[in-house]
């Protein structure tokens, strides 16, 4: 979950699945994170919801483990 200051910048991420405030300075996280932003469309149950949360390593780490087909993982060289 992610939290604003009234500019726009950066203020508070707190993973939703073990409730761990992550460090966050001067506006950027300075911890691993998965940010997740879906909205739902035609043929679902939450047809024109949009969902947000925020995992932080550990727990990203804690629920790919339990999927029975692992996600694909490609090595990034450079970072922009």
């Amino acid at each position: 979950m992610r939290k604003y200051k009234g500019n726009g910048e950066l203020e508070t991420v707190i993973c939703n699945g073990c409730g761990k405030k992550l460090a966050v300075k001067q506006g950027i996280l300075l911890e691993g994170a998965l940010e997740v932003c879906h909205t739902w469309d035609y043929f679902s149950e939450k047809d024109g919801e949009t969902h947000r949360f925020d995992l932080c390593e550990e727990c990203y780490d804690r629920l790919v483990n339990e999927l029975r087909i692992r996600p694909e993982v490609e090595e990034q060289v450079e970072f922009i």
